[in-house]
């Protein structure tokens, strides 16, 4: 493949030429319906007022809100509001135009002209779409159409007539807008635009006054159902409060959480108390079931009567040492001092007994204060929950109440409000300038209009005929093929008026000096020269598709090439559809065929059917052409062939139909591959040329035939102008 060809200006130059036939029809249309268009149309008169819209911007004092100042669909919105029906009912009311719109319009209204103009369009294709759908009741759909116009009545009419007719634009960098309207007659336009302004300051006002008393009405409304709430809350409340004595539930609800702290520290302490007192008690216990000495336990021995009953027993005992060192057991003294001494000792024992009833009693003490105070705690707990889901509820009850008395109090001050501001308007208008009678209509600019058709006209064609251009996939001019892929252009052969469409071969012969012919001896020039050792011996003619023109070709090749004195010989491998017995009018009863099945000799050819020109034509068709242009039979034929002419023609069914050309290319020393300008697609071609690449056949080149001349760009034909073109056939 070759690298992409620039595009030069003269290839734009030449599709244009080629296609100048449809840039005229595009133009000669797009000018003629704008020309058209602009005598046809009614004149319209425009004229235009300007107004002045700024927002109000509300009290502060009386409001709870402020606008803010920059606000971009501010203006948009009011445009919309000016080109609404309900304004342009209000100019038809304001004007009357109802009963005097005929009288300004010279008994010729243009809402009976739009009106009549789409019943009239409506009727001419309710039978097409009828037809389209199968459907018979025409007449039918046609009365049901005009009464669903004649449901609009002429104010209506007017107004959308009115509505749509109207521009509203705003002024760059102002709050100026202007107002334009359209009309035949100049003096509606005039009046119509000046009453427009009026209307949209009532419409303002009546969009105002609705707003409010919606809002009021909404508002009372409002209040009264938040009043009933009210009412019903506060009695909630009430009932709540008498039914669970919460008089004083705020009282209670302080001193409770301080009581439960107070409670719990005490049962903290009484828990410490009880385990002390539990602690000596055990231990008590414990010298007691072992039998040992109390006072060896320190709560005990640390006890001051039993310190001083224990000094006395030690005195006592002392004394008796001293009196038993005097006297003897039997003694009085020493009787008196040991009764003494048991008495000292019972004492003794009579005070641990108390001592020991004292432990355990503070240890039951201490266990009865701990019960009673966890007891207490638990009583306070249960108070405290009571109390704290009375309280919980009685909140929310009260919430209640607050709630809906701050809502209603304000919606009654919200109504107050708006009762003092509904009359304010929210948006200020000022005609600053009033619209004019036009002397001049506006619409059809018809210079401006015809410009604009020849710019249109000139340009569409050209787009067309580009984009036809983009569109086309077929083969056309030798640059294609060069370009492309690469493939040489031995020649190109102008189409004949002469040839069939179905590119069959004429019955008589091209005259070799017409420009047809002309183009046949280039062909043979260019052959003769493609190869710098000698010209191919045997040269292969086929085409990518059927009625391209190769066996016309073939035939005036070989013609021009006998033209030279060189010994030619034509041969019709066509096994399917053979022509070139037919084109010379020889005996077809024994040719290629017969000598390939083994049924005739050599003597198949037709000596000099013209001077030094000899055809050997295809014979009966066969059950198997394919097998006998692959067998050994026809290779040796060619060989033979070879060496007795100077050039063998080959004319070969086309390529892609069946696979009779391939093994013969594979013989050929060239193949040439005719294409038929503007209707060989490039598909078809490409898929063709691999074919033979695939099996390694020789390419001599391509031939381009049927070239328009008159489109294609290629002038130098015209030197053959002189020529009778008597549409002889290739």
């Amino acid at each position: 493949m070759n690298e992409e060809r620039e595009i030069h200006l003269r290839d734009y130059i030449r599709i244009l030429r080629k296609r100048k036939s449809t840039i005229v029809i595009f133009f000669a249309i797009v000018f003629i319906m704008f020309l058209v268009g602009s005598l046809t149309s009614t004149p319209v008169y425009s004229t235009a007022t300007k107004v002045l819209i700024e927002k109000n911007e509300p009290n502060q004092i009386l409001t709870n809100y402020t606008y803010v100042s920059y606000d971009p669909e501010f203006l948009e919105t009011q445009s919309l509001i000016i080109k609404s029906i309900p304004v342009s009912k209000k100019v038809v009311h304001l004007l009357n135009l109802e009963k005097n719109f005929d009288t300004f319009m010279n008994q010729h209204t243009e809402s009976g002209f739009i009106l009549s103009a789409v019943k009239g369009w409506i009727k001419s294709m309710l039978p097409n779409i009828s037809d389209l759908l199968g459907l018979n009741n025409s007449e039918a759909s046609m009365q049901s159409a005009d009464t669903l116009l004649r449901t609009k009545t002429k104010s209506e009419q007017l107004s959308e007539m009115i509505s749509k007719s109207l521009m509203v634009t705003p002024v760059p960098d102002s709050r100026i807008v202007e107002i334009t309207f359209s009309s035949p007659n100049p003096e509606i336009a005039a009046m119509v635009t000046n009453s427009v302004a009026k209307a949209y300051i009532e419409q303002i006002l009546d969009m105002r006054m609705q707003s409010s008393g919606y809002s009021i009405g909404w508002m009372t409304r409002k209040a009264d159902e938040e009043r009933l709430k009210l009412e019903q809350s506060e009695q909630s409340l009430q009932k709540y409060m008498k039914d669970h004595d919460i008089v004083t539930i705020e009282d209670r609800i302080t001193i409770l959480p301080q009581k439960l702290a107070e409670v719990s520290s005490e049962l903290t302490r009484a828990q410490t108390r009880r385990k002390e007192a539990e602690t000596v008690y055990n231990q008590v216990m414990s010298v007691i079931r072992n039998k040992g000495d109390l006072q060896t336990l320190p709560m005990i021995s640390e006890n001051q009567a039993l310190q001083a009953m224990n000094l006395e027993i030690r005195k006592a005992r002392q004394q008796i040492l001293e009196i038993s060192k005097k006297y003897g057991p039997k003694h009085p003294l020493m009787k008196s001092a040991l009764a003494e001494i048991d008495s000292l000792n019972a004492n003794r024992d009579r005070e641990i007994e108390r001592i020991v009833a004292s432990i355990k009693n503070e240890y039951d003490l201490a266990r009865a204060t701990e019960e009673t105070l966890d007891q207490l705690l638990t009583c306070t707990k249960s108070d405290t929950a009571d109390l704290n889901e009375r309280f919980i509820q009685y909140g929310i009850l009260k919430r209640d109440v607050e709630t809906n008395r701050n809502l209603y109090n304000a919606l009654v001050s919200k109504i107050k409000e708006q009762s003092v501001t509904d009359q304010i308007r929210t948006v200020d208008v000022w005609v600053v300038e009033d619209a004019k009678i036009p002397e001049f209509p506006s619409k059809p600019n018809k210079p401006r209009n015809l410009l604009l058709g020849i710019i249109l006209g000139l340009f569409g064609g050209i787009g067309l005929a580009f984009f036809l251009e983009y569109l086309d996939n077929t083969i056309k001019l030798p640059e294609d093929v060069e370009d492309r892929l690469g493939l040489p252009v031995l020649g190109m052969v102008p189409e004949s008026e002469g040839l069939p469409e179905n590119g069959a071969a004429p019955p008589v012969p091209i005259d070799m000096d017409t420009p047809i012919g002309e183009s046949y001896k280039a062909l043979r020039s260019a052959i003769q020269l493609s190869s710098q050792a000698e010209p191919p011996k045997a040269l292969l003619i086929t085409s990518v598709l059927p009625r391209e023109g190769k066996t016309t070709t073939a035939i005036h090749l070989a013609m021009a090439m006998s033209q030279l004195d060189r010994k030619v010989l034509l041969m019709d491998a066509d096994l399917r559809r053979p022509r070139i017995s037919n084109f010379f009018a020889i005996d077809n009863a024994k040719g290629l065929s017969t000598y390939l099945a083994g049924v005739t000799d050599m003597k198949i050819a037709h000596k000099d059917v013209r001077r030094n020109l000899d055809v050997i034509p295809s014979g009966p068709c066969p059950p198997n052409p394919s097998e006998l242009l692959a067998s050994e039979r026809y290779k040796t034929l060619i060989k033979l062939l070879k060496e007795k002419y100077d050039t063998v023609i080959i004319d070969s069914p086309p390529l892609l139909s069946v696979s009779d050309a391939l093994p013969i290319s594979k013989l050929a020393d060239g193949t040439i591959v005719i294409v038929r300008s503007a209707e060989t697609t490039w598909d078809a071609f490409e898929k063709g040329i691999k074919k033979l690449d695939d099996i390694q056949a020789k390419l001599a080149g391509i031939v381009i035939n049927a070239v328009n001349i008159r489109t294609s760009g290629y002038g130098y034909y015209s030197q053959y102008g002189y020529y009778e073109t008597d549409g002889t056939a290739r």
